[in-house]
């Protein structure tokens, strides 16, 4: 696969980065960041959620496996696995949702191994159930029921072994309309959890005496939701707010900023607007700007904006147009300047939400493709310094450790029956500055190996933890 540079204002900058125009040699790793600041009420940054911090940076401070040769196991689990944590105590923590029944269930894995310690499923609900949640700072992962509970849950040693159990539980049922269901959940600065719901109802829950305010939109939700100090970002079929808390901690806006959410869900997406959670960024402190993608066709277009700034985006251009046509399920990966976007139109899904709309188109094959671009030193614009041919399954992750982006490329059939059964998946390695793989190292065929557009943990240690449509990957360097 090779990168294919666009001639555009950030020709100069591209440059620079890939050693001149035309350059073969090598170029030096960019420095990206600063990170996010770290939220004192999770595990520390990287390994905290599905999407590494409460920001959803998409980045982790450790280095991975590497660019050189690899070596892996897998962890059977008859599970989707899109959230893997890693507290402090070095023990992952996987939240998955079984295959028959889509019953979601906590995992402790050993880290030594990736052998299955201890399970705990939980009450049943919607598709997007058991997907979105978080490591806490005294590691216990949080998450919601389908009963609407907020549940603490830890991982404790006992004389017959590790068990996970409900450590803590606060009711939200009677805060939210009957029949809706919490998608995202992140913490603030101040403890207090916040979430949304799939019919759009955002809220927060006090940590000490469990107190829950709301506001309603009246849009949907899909993805989850961000933190940053003194703002949350939460992005629904319509448009991405911009949100505080007031003093008994019901959410106030700070602004709305609709965007073009298209004629209707793309193939390769599991809603009718943009399927990014809102990823917040920045040269300074890692939070002066917030990004998602909307659902624009038959290209979408990245849209930056200044967190205090309003709802008028600072970059609004289309991404990944060397295809016919382009969308994203994936929140983007962000730092300092950069923001890179991952083509998922056309991507097999096994299931779709229920009263997910026919696709518009209703089939589209699989292109795949990755995009990078630079906002100017300004912030007043953003230009694509390049898009590349990485056909990735997984949502990539970037190291600003080791300076490489981490991800699963498919090749092969990738329709809705040839994903599940020929498609050949790999570990890849991309390199930041150009867009070009590094390095690639295969699984195998079909659906135990399918990522399934989730994201990749890399532990302290350096391994790495990709969760599967079965069951979790244990990557580490040979």
């Amino acid at each position: 696969m090779r990168p294919r540079p666009l001639l555009s204002a950030s020709a100069l900058l591209a440059a620079v980065l890939l050693g001149g125009a035309g350059s073969t040699a090598t170029a030096a790793a960019p420095a990206f960041g600063p990170p996010p600041p770290q939220n004192p009420a999770t595990a520390p940054n990287g390994n905290a959620g599905m999407h590494g911090d409460s920001a959803s940076s998409d980045t982790t401070p450790y280095p991975g496996p590497g660019a050189g040769p690899v070596a892996w196991s897998r962890t059977a689990l008859a599970s989707a696995c899109p959230t893997v944590t890693v507290g402090q105590d070095g023990y992952p923590v996987a939240l998955c949702t079984t295959i028959f029944g889509q019953t979601p269930t906590v995992h402790l894995l050993d880290p030594a191994t990736g052998k299955d310690l201890a399970a705990l499923e939980l009450p049943k609900g919607a598709l997007f159930g058991g997907v979105y949640a978080y490591l806490d700072r005294a590691d216990a992962l949080v998450a919601v029921d389908a009963n609407g509970d907020l549940l603490r849950i830890g991982h404790h040693r006992t004389a017959s072994g590790w068990q996970l159990t409900v450590d803590r539980r606060t009711p939200l049922a009677a805060a939210l309309p009957a029949g809706d269901s919490v998608v995202g959940l992140a913490p603030d600065w101040d403890g207090a959890v916040w979430f949304a719901t799939t019919g759009g109802v955002i809220g927060t829950v006090d940590p000490g005496t469990g107190a829950v305010r709301t506001l309603a939109t009246g849009e949907g939700v899909a993805n989850s939701i961000s933190t940053v100090p003194g703002h949350t970002a939460v992005a629904t079929d319509h448009a991405l707010y911009l949100l505080g808390k007031s003093a008994d901690g019901t959410p106030v806006v700070q602004w709305r900023a609709p965007y073009d959410r298209g004629p209707g869900r793309k193939p390769g997406q599991l809603s009718w607007g943009t399927g990014a959670t809102p990823s917040f960024f920045g040269p300074g402190n890692g939070t002066e700007y917030v990004t998602i993608t909307d659902n624009a066709a038959p290209h979408e277009n990245l849209l930056v904006y200044r967190v205090d700034g309003g709802p008028r985006p600072v970059c609004a251009t289309p991404v990944l147009t060397r295809w016919a046509a382009g969308g994203t399920e994936d929140a983007v990966i962000a730092s300092g300047r950069s923001v890179f976007v991952t083509n998922t139109y056309g991507y097999p899904y096994p299931a779709l939400p229920a009263g997910a709309p026919a696709s518009v188109p209703a089939s589209a094959s699989f292109q795949g493709g990755l995009a990078r671009i630079d906002l100017n030193e300004a912030g007043t614009g953003c230009a694509t310094v390049w898009e590349s041919d990485v056909k990735s399954a997984a949502l990539p992750r970037l190291s600003t450790a080791d300076g490489k982006i981490y991800t699963v490329t498919v090749s092969g059939p990738t329709d809705a029956a040839g994903a599940q059964t020929f498609a050949a998946y790999a570990h890849a390695v991309v390199d930041p500055a150009t867009g070009a793989v590094l390095s690639s190292t295969a699984f195998g065929l079909g659906l135990l190996y399918n990522p399934l557009q989730m994201t990749g943990t890399t532990a302290p240690d350096g391994t790495l933890y990709q969760g599967t449509e079965t069951g979790v990957l244990r990557i580490v360097r040979k």
